[in-house]
């Protein structure tokens, strides 16, 4: 007979942690069920040097802080995982370490049912926290590599050490993207960096970190859907103490910029000329930014002083990029390839009615049509900050006011 639970969380990292803390402020029975180890994504898909984005005074979950001496710092990997295991401990949370989920579908009896490779369980509620950043997107044209080229994603990536010796294409402008081809530099590798279009934003600016402005003005608070399409994540770090992630810079680092990916065949990589539109379009974003910025304290009437440093950085005219149609992958030196595509996300294994024709999930703030089958964490779920370790614990507590309503 299987155990029942009232409400089984599926994955115990930031959001599945979160949700643990509402339930057991309300009283209501639940367990945790975590595949590997708690913060696992953060443990072992995460490169070696990576830093928390965000300054340490936002790394924060519900009931639970910063509370170091460097609250305008950045926390290293493996500071964020003592932080969420740190959490973990001291909520006693009932999580149940190297259990995978395999399946989840509605049993006959009514009740959801949960299978594993040795056992089921059955529950009133499930709620899939399992991450944002599950299958990192892969482009068809990656068949087309040559053999010897070793392939890696971003969530593989873990140091320059791991790949063979030669130069590197990286593929994806995003944060991903841009951090690991500066750690590549730093240990003197050669680059190439294909990107599209991507956010460039202030590290800091009038005296406040980025994401501190960005939480202050309400903007992360905004819902999602009020966010026009396309709207990109900014670029940041949070390596060697912050600093503004600037595309151009790279340049005169000797990374060689190209545009995006358009095909691969014969040895070759096929880009589209699209390099100095989406460098242009940066340019233009993090003008935008400082605008944003400025009309904010504005309007508030902040005592924030101007930063002259950055108001000629936005004053200032990019340079025109050479392009290229194609890159000769052996004549570049080029031994092996990073995809920092994003992510998806991968719920084939529950088999309940819970998404479209085009398989994207169907929910208003993460509650379903299937009576008890909550999501929590997702990119946007309902906000800007749904899927941030600090942003996270309103949607859960949202769904644990619903979890006690449903009785």
């Amino acid at each position: 007979m299987a155990e029942f639970i009232e409400t089984i969380v599926i994955g115990a990292g930031q959001a599945g942690l979160a949700m643990s803390h509402h339930l057991a402020q309300r009283g209501r029975e639940h367990v945790l069920l975590e595949r590997a180890r708690i913060a696992e994504r953060w443990r072992s898909e995460r490169w070696d040097s990576l830093y928390f984005q965000f300054p340490n005074r936002m790394m924060r979950l519900p009931g639970h802080a910063y509370a170091g001496d460097d609250p305008d710092g950045f926390t290293h990997r493996d500071g964020v995982v003592r932080f969420i295991t740190d959490y973990a401990m001291r909520n006693a949370a009932p999580v149940r370490c190297g259990i995978e989920v395999t399946a989840l579908r509605r049993a006959d009896n009514g009740r959801l049912r949960i299978e594993t490779g040795a056992f089921a369980m059955e529950a009133a509620n499930v709620v899939v926290a399992t991450g944002p950043y599950q299958v990192p997107k892969v482009p068809p044209a990656a068949a087309g590599l040559p053999p010897g080229i070793q392939q890696v994603t971003a969530n593989r990536y873990t140091n320059p050490g791991e790949l063979p010796p030669g130069g590197v294409l990286v593929v994806g402008s995003g944060a991903s993207g841009f951090q690991i081809v500066e750690d590549l530099l730093q240990q003197g590798r050669r680059v190439h960096y294909a990107l599209r279009g991507h956010r460039r934003v202030p590290r800091s600016y009038r005296g406040r970190d980025f994401g501190i402005w960005n939480e202050q003005s309400g903007f992360t608070s905004r819902v999602a859907r009020t966010i026009p399409p396309g709207f990109r994540p900014p670029l940041v770090t949070g390596h060697k103490g912050g600093h503004t992630a600037n595309v151009r810079r790279l340049v005169q680092r000797g990374v060689t910029l190209l545009g995006s990916l358009r095909g691969i065949e014969d040895g070759r990589v096929f880009l589209n000329a699209d390099l100095n539109a989406s460098l242009d379009a940066g340019d233009e974003d993090f003008r935008a930014t400082l605008r944003e910025i400025d009309a904010y304290v504005e309007r508030e009437g902040i005592d924030a002083p101007r930063d002259e440093a950055a108001e000629a950085e936005a004053r200032t005219i990019g340079e025109r990029v050479p392009e290229v149609e194609a890159l000769d992958l052996a004549s570049a030196g080029i031994t092996s390839v990073v995809w920092a595509l994003g992510y998806g996300v991968d719920f084939g294994w529950i088999a309940c009615p819970v998404r479209d024709e085009r398989a994207t999930l169907i929910h208003d703030r993460g509650i379903t049509r299937e009576p008890g089958l909550l999501f929590l964490g997702l990119p946007r779920m309902h906000k800007i900050k749904s899927a941030f370790l600090w942003g996270v614990g309103e949607d859960a507590e949202h769904l644990a006011e619903h979890i006690a309503g449903r009785g």
